[in-house]
């Protein structure tokens, strides 16, 4: 095996610290006992994450964006793998453009489907309904779930599925038995990044969200153009926590390099 050199080394090492500097300076200034942003210097204090819970619109927006990346992914799931097994095992007329429409919202920009889905609903009068915003996220978030389902599919022994079907199981029993338990971690791996990015929509969710569904982005870009304090540092930190949490669940219980790389 090769290994990296140092001049490698180094530069792999001011990329991670550029990338994770501003997530620690965020963190630090989370615990300040200040009223300023900035990094506590004599103590801690966990005053900023308790303004938090004092704040219901943060507490109810941040219910909105659980409840809504929880339906998003979940119904994701539901559309990509039919899809990906469709594209992935099957020769027929459009199956390029199906491919390409799934994956396209990965190429248009999140400002363009805001203004875009912003008409939309407009024209059709459903303005501020949860169902819609749901159906937008929904958009967004399905090539994630995609790209991971096919990578799995595309490096699947097919024989114990044919060894299913030659002892009489049905193409369901075959798929709920054998396939569907074989792909879990690309399954899985949708799953879990289809929500965090819909838990962390914010260009996007800001053309189509109402009064009563405001989602924690959302809510957060709105505070900040009124007044900027740490409490901003505290739900960021308490984001990246909960970012965190879901990716060494999902590390623990399948292993990033198999989902996200596809190694075995």
């Amino acid at each position: 095996m090769q290994k990296n050199g140092p001049i490698a080394l180094i530069f792999h090492g001011l990329v991670v610290t550029f990338v994770l500097a501003p997530l620690v300076v965020i963190c630090l200034v989370a615990f300040t006992p200040e009223n300023t942003l900035s990094i506590p210097t004599t103590s801690f204090s966990l005053r900023w994450f308790r303004e938090i819970f004092v704040h219901p619109d943060f507490v109810a927006s941040f219910a909105n964006s659980l409840w809504l990346a929880t339906l998003s992914a979940t119904i994701s799931v539901a559309l990509a793998v039919p899809a990906a097994l469709a594209i992935d095992r099957y020769d027929f007329p459009g199956r390029d453009a199906l491919n390409g429409l799934f994956l396209s919202p990965l190429i248009i920009p999140h400002l363009v489907l805001g203004v875009a889905f912003l008409r939309l609903f407009a024209l059709i009068g459903a303005t501020g309904s949860f169902g819609w915003l749901v159906a937008s996220h929904v958009v967004v978030i399905t090539p994630y779930v995609m790209r991971l389902v096919m990578a799995a599919l595309s490096g699947l022994d097919r024989s114990a599925e044919k060894a299913a079907m030659t002892l009489g199981a049905s193409h369901w029993t075959v798929f709920r038995r054998v396939t569907a338990p074989m792909i879990l971690p690309g399954i899985t791996g949708g799953w879990l990044l289809a929500f965090i990015n819909s838990f962390d929509e914010l260009t996007m969710s800001i053309f189509v969200t109402s009064p009563q569904t405001v989602t924690l982005p959302v809510r957060m870009y709105m505070y900040a153009t009124e007044s900027i304090d740490p409490m901003m540092a505290a739900v960021s930190a308490l984001m990246i926590a909960l970012t965190a949490a879901a990716m060494l669940v999902l590390d623990r219980a399948f292993g990033l390099d198999k989902i996200l790389v596809g190694q075995k």
